[in-house]
């Protein structure tokens, strides 16, 4: 049986699975500092492995390849996959995990020499142009001159996801047994009927709640939850009939819909988008940091 992982209350906690292992907070490299303004490198884990809550005194920008990578942030989740990122502003507490085999991208950026900053943890499109350069920020030889103009264009292609990759959560004592069930169990089949009946509320009750504390009803925001873990689960290699059956639908064309309706598109070609990246993007050979 495959198991989903489960949400809890402290900010940027995620429960701990089987096989699942603990790390601390993701070091801060000791060249993150003048005069470099943004410093990248990448650790490939062997098994799944999840950073406990911290913060940095830098901007972060962390992004996977052959995985995901899934971070609480305060009462949202953030699932991104290939071909995009999470910008975690400095000071921001928050955890993380990423899957087994997943190549582990990190860059930092010091704020007092970067020229923007997103001022809220941020779903990023990472274009094989932003790989490339920031792939290239992570050498150890670049004379300054070279380093300034990479970074000067990395600020200009760095944009936000349009992907939905964020996940509220309710933060509201009248359903958060909802949230977090279905946080441990995206497959749990029971109804709107059947939680306001053990809950001992109305069901317009919850309808309501969910709808003013993450702007979807009961329905969508457990279809959003699904595609979610949908995008863990694929990425470790489970096939879509699996995914389907784990996430509660009676069928795959089931799942299929309710994934195109929230991402845009189907599982596969979702993953397909994300495969269809140059060769030396997606192997890079320099600032490799085995862990």
């Amino acid at each position: 049986m495959v198991r989903s992982s489960r949400g809890e209350a402290s900010p940027g906690t995620l429960s701990r699975e089987t096989g699942v292992e603990a790390r601390p907070a993701v070091a801060v490299p000791e060249r993150a500092a003048a005069p470099f303004v943004i410093t990248a490198g990448f650790r490939i884990p062997r098994v799944p492995t999840e950073w406990a809550p911290h913060s940095h005194p830098l901007h972060e920008l962390v992004w996977v390849r052959g995985g995901t990578l899934t971070s609480r942030v305060e009462d949202r989740v953030f699932t991104v996959s290939e071909g995009h990122g999470l910008w975690m502003p400095a000071g921001v507490a928050h955890g993380g995990r990423a899957t087994a085999g997943a190549r582990f991208h990190d860059a930092f950026f010091a704020p007092d020499h970067t020229p923007f900053a997103f001022g809220e943890p941020t779903a990023i499109s990472m274009t094989p142009l932003l790989e490339s350069l920031l792939t290239h920020l992570s050498r150890t030889d670049l004379d300054a001159a070279a380093r300034a103009r990479a970074e000067s264009v990395v600020f200009d292609v760095l944009q936000p996801s349009e992907r939905p990759f964020t996940l509220q959560l309710p933060n509201d004592t009248r359903i958060d047994a909802i949230a977090e069930a279905l946080l441990d169990d995206p497959g749990d089949p029971r109804s709107l009927e059947e939680w306001a009946l053990e809950l001992g509320i109305s069901d317009r009750t919850i309808t309501r709640a969910f709808r003013h504390a993450t702007g979807l009803s009961f329905a969508q925001w457990r279809q959003m939850l699904r595609a979610h873990r949908a995008l863990t689960l694929l990425s470790e290699g489970f096939d879509v009939t699996t995914v389907s059956d784990v996430l509660g639908y009676a069928q795959p064309s089931s799942f299929i819909a309710a994934f195109r309706r929230t991402m845009g598109t189907t599982p596969g070609a979702f993953f397909e988008a994300a495969d269809d990246i140059p060769g030396d993007v997606r192997n890079p050979v320099s600032g490799v940091q085995n862990s």
